[in-house]
């Protein structure tokens, strides 16, 4: 059974975006990577929802801390000291990182505050930045979500997957 959030999403063909992109990637002899903060492997955990997600997803990687984003996916310290985590650099930084580490063509990033504490007037609850590199081209997207802590989160995924699929073709 579909939450009401996921059934919201589908295509007019009846396919998720986590379809879609799947099949995409498969087409197109591709593979995708995640580095994952406010959304903690959320974006991993729903390509995995698919029949077939094993042929496109390796692996992906959580890095909820500053230095797991160091560590794990290369982004500097100096971005993250400049910056913060929650920064259109860090995404950029954690979307590249991943697909330099996984091997892998596309590499999509979420790092934001999805609440319901830990805002700033400067850095609200509901930030977030969504990054997606495809093959040395990447994009970010600044999201200001209004929705509650999961909510946050969900959106965060269902725009990594349009972005993903947006860059695709």
């Amino acid at each position: 059974m579909y939450p009401e959030w996921e059934l919201n999403q589908r295509k007019a063909d009846g396919k998720s975006l986590e379809e879609c992109l799947v099949e995409k990637l498969i087409q197109q002899g591709m593979t995708v990577t995640t580095a994952e903060s406010c959304t903690g492997g959320l974006i991993a955990g729903t390509l995995v929802n698919v029949p077939g997600a094993s042929d496109v997803l390796n692996e992906g990687y959580i890095t909820y801390s500053n230095e797991a984003k160091e560590r794990l996916v290369g982004v500097s310290h100096d971005t993250l000291e400049q910056y913060g985590a929650v920064s259109e650099q860090t995404a950029r930084e954690m979307a590249e990182g991943a697909v330099k580490a996984a091997k892998a063509d596309v590499g999509l990033s979420s790092t934001g505050i999805a609440g319901p504490g830990g805002g700033t007037k400067e850095k609200p609850v509901g930030l977030v930045y969504v990054g997606c590199s495809v093959r040395g081209k990447t994009a970010v997207k600044e999201c200001r979500f209004s929705g509650d802590r999961m909510e946050n989160r969900l959106n965060t995924v269902q725009t990594a997957l349009a972005m993903a699929l947006e860059m695709l073709g």
